[in-house]
């Protein structure tokens, strides 16, 4: 009985990744998440240390435990909510109203996502006064906003479609 169920759990998952605006929001959902293990800033004090921006603040390069100088809570919580909410968006392809709604929302917190990883690094900037620069990873908010809106319109469409049949019968 059991292998039926993870066979069923298997096409269902298959099916729903078979949707492009699903595949959309599983790469931005990706990308967030692979920024709780890469820094987006690199920065060096006037003494010549060097510091790196993690999304759980600021730790010591080069320190063999990663000393956590400062946190940076508000950062962190609201990528942990953009991540929630992209999971949520793409286990919800059944209902693509409600879907819509969440990448709307999540769209919107990616921006501020953004800007609040580029305060935080500007200010930490200012606090340490030397001086910093953003990694690969700092665009990540930007793409994934992308992706989001990517597949806003892919949902878009599929509401438009089934609004048309509807209106057939």
């Amino acid at each position: 009985m059991i292998p039926i169920i993870f066979i069923f759990a298997e096409i269902n998952i298959f099916i729903m990744i078979q949707r492009i605006q699903s595949l959309y929001l599983l790469i931005a959902d990706v990308l967030i998440g692979l920024m709780f293990f890469m820094p987006f800033t690199g920065m060096a004090g006037k003494d010549g240390k060097l510091f790196l921006l993690y999304l759980s603040g600021i730790v010591t390069e080069g320190a063999a435990n990663g000393n956590l100088e400062q946190k940076s809570w508000p950062v962190f919580i609201l990528a942990c909510v953009v991540m929630i909410l992209l999971t949520m968006a793409i286990f919800q392809y059944k209902k693509r109203t409600r879907q819509l709604s969440i990448s709307y929302i999540t769209v919107i917190l990616l921006v501020g996502l953004f800007s609040s990883i580029y305060f935080t690094s500007w200010k930490c900037n200012q606090i340490l006064g030397g001086t910093y620069s953003m990694k690969m990873s700092f665009t990540f908010p930007i793409i994934a906003a992308v992706f989001v809106y990517l597949a806003i319109r892919g949902i878009a469409k599929d509401e438009r479609l089934v609004k048309s049949i509807d209106r057939i019968r």
